[in-house]
């Protein structure tokens, strides 16, 4: 394999905090890695030195000449009144690449600007650009935040049989098990720096495990022999030979480095528990005969559900299906348009709220995790400001920083330290695991499963819906929904259904056909190329029908009515398209039958 980028010992400080030193790594080609580390570790600072977007305090990075490198950044940004097909059109290294790139990615309509994409659709836009600079080695900073379950298994076939390296970094366990050849950790606790295993994520947990093991074993060595010359320092030199001054000097060596190997090995974890009113009521939430409508077209319809002490409800569905509004409709936000919500009385609901803006950027950490003074009240006791920011990890210089200043993943443990202050029965979870590095997401988990009450889930994270959900509600976006026991068997049913949409369509097309008296023609040159290219174009515009209801089922179209009326077009025009290819699709099969 052909070397693409190779970096030694390279450091990098933030202020006076180091975020990272003595990281080494080489990239070839063909290969993934996955790189993971806790919040604040310095990952996204680091893809950007061996992006070239940002340079190392010390060391070296060498890109082999010639090689392509294209970073993709976590939030990507476009101008809102460019069109698609500009903006790949200006990116792209050949023009040939931009109708490819739009057929991998998903876009059907390139003229749709792209101030009208959600947050999903303008992370494939930003990937899409990225394909047509045609690159050897992709960086990705956060590439699964903002995609639906769908969207994950897309950008992971993608990557799979992609022609180019990549360095992604995420959180996304299932995503870094089905995708990363190689799996690096970028910590303190290791001597280096960083730990890098080859495979993908499973195979990182056991090599990293065995690493530990190592260690400690090291540790425990070492402890003995420092021990042992400090008896002998104790007693003191009978005299100050050349070898009892060089003794001397060996042991301080040995003590320093058992101190940083404890330093190394001494880890920090965020305290997260929900602080539950342990009501005995057995129906908190019971929604009947729920409908919920935009414009006379149904989100949701029908929907009979009961949320009880213990009920860990995951909605599943891609983005636009109603996930987010169903839990609007649970908070009263909304209004239903059909059926009603009953509450138990003096019922109390916790929000995460995916965005997070309830959060004022320019107020201080101190009084986002403090609001009332110098302690909060948690379970019935005050607790310190400092006491309560070191539980979810903050340094107490961090203190008198602005919201606005921190990491993605900082405010997030904000948002979590905030409800926890707050006595509830059901907790909506929106997208809580955005940002969260997977220390923090482990103990989320083990928290949510823990939660007596009742809650309901949204999330892409599979791993956390697996672990925490003892339901799943699946949700289709066009009124249907229907209850699994999990995640995997609602992506069963979603597949079965689309083949036997598929073969159903096949089958009224051989019902035509064969009430046709008339003989049949074979397909002129025209239609046979038109015939070959049909499912790619289905897809295409199935994707493009996804787009549509994504954009009219979302939180900023719900309340804004000129833009639903704009949606809603744009999403009946779509839905023309695909009915008109599916009937030509019948009328092509008739002739070649």
């Amino acid at each position: 394999m052909a070397l693409l980028l190779n970096c030694q010992s390279i450091a990098r400080q933030f202020g006076a905090a180091t975020l990272f030193e003595n990281v080494s790594l080489t990239i070839n080609d063909g290969e993934r890695h996955g790189l993971i580390g806790p919040n604040g570790a310095g990952k996204s600072t680091l893809l950007k030195v061996l992006a070239g977007l940002d340079e190392a305090d010390r060391g070296e990075v060498a890109l082999r000449k010639g090689v392509r490198l294209v970073y993709v950044p976590q939030e990507p940004e476009f101008a809102p009144e460019e069109t698609i097909q500009h903006i790949l059109d200006t990116a792209a290294f050949e023009p040939a690449l931009v109708p490819v790139a739009l057929g991998q990615t998903g876009f059907t309509d390139p003229t749709v600007r792209a101030g009208t994409l959600s947050g999903g659709w303008r992370k494939r836009l930003a990937i899409a650009v990225a394909l047509v600079r045609k690159p050897d080695l992709l960086m990705l900073d956060e590439p699964t935040n903002h995609l639906d379950v769908e969207g994950i298994g897309w950008l992971e076939r993608l990557l799979n049989n992609a022609p180019f390296a990549c360095v992604v970094v995420s959180h996304d366990r299932y995503f870094l098990e089905n995708v990363a050849t190689h799996t690096m950790e970028l910590n303190r606790i290791y001597a280096d720096g960083m730990f890098r295993a080859e495979g993908n994520y499973g195979d990182f947990l056991e090599k990293r495990e065995q690493y530990f093991e190592t260690q400690a074993k090291q540790k425990d060595a070492l402890a003995t022999r420092v021990r042992r010359e400090i008896e002998w320092l104790r007693r003191g030199a009978k005299a100050r030979t050349r070898k009892s001054k060089a003794r001397l000097g060996t042991a301080a060596d040995m003590i320093a480095a058992l101190d940083d190997m404890q330093t190394r090995s001494r880890t920090s974890t965020a305290g997260i528990d929900f602080t539950a009113s342990d009501r005995k009521t057995k129906k908190l939430i019971e929604t009947e005969k729920l409908g919920y409508s935009i414009l006379g077209r149904p989100l949701i319809s029908n929907l009979d559900l009961v949320l009880a002490p213990g009920r860990r409800l995951g909605l599943a569905g891609p983005n636009g299906s109603g996930k987010t509004t169903l839990l609007r409709l649970l908070l009263e936000e909304l209004q239903p348009t059909t059926g009603e919500i009953r509450r138990a009385e003096k019922l109390k609901v916790v929000y995460f709220e995916q965005n997070r803006q309830q959060i004022d950027p320019n107020i201080t950490l101190k009084r986002a995790m403090a609001p009332d003074g110098d302690s909060v009240m948690y379970r019935g006791r005050p607790i310190h400001v400092n006491a309560w920011a070191r539980q979810f990890l903050f340094r107490e210089e961090q203190l008198p920083q602005p919201v606005g200043s921190l990491s993605g993943g900082e405010k997030a443990r904000i948002h979590i330290a905030q409800l926890m202050l707050e006595e509830t029965d059901v907790l909506l979870l929106d997208e809580p695991t955005n940002d969260l590095d997977i220390p923090t997401l482990e103990v989320l988990e083990e928290s949510l499963a823990e939660f007596p009450g009742a809650l309901v889930l949204v999330t892409h994270d599979r791993y956390l819906m697996d672990r925490v959900a003892n339901a799943v509600l699946g949700l289709d976006g066009e009124g249907g929904s229907e209850l699994y026991a999990d995640l995997e068997q609602w992506e069963t049913d979603l597949n079965e259904k689309r083949a036997a949409r598929a073969a159903a369509a096949k089958a009224v097309s051989k019902a035509e056909r064969a009430a046709e008296a008339a003989p049949k023609k074979r397909l002129s040159y025209l239609e046979q190329r038109e015939w070959d290219a049909m499912e790619a174009k289905i897809e295409e515009a199935e994707a493009r029908l996804q787009a549509a209801q994504t954009a009219l089922h979302a939180p900023e179209t719900v309340s804004d009515p000129a833009r639903i009326q704009t949606c809603y077009a744009e999403m009946n025009e779509a839905q023309a398209v695909v009915d008109q290819l599916y009937a030509r699709w019948a009328e092509l099969e008739a002739k070649i039958s």
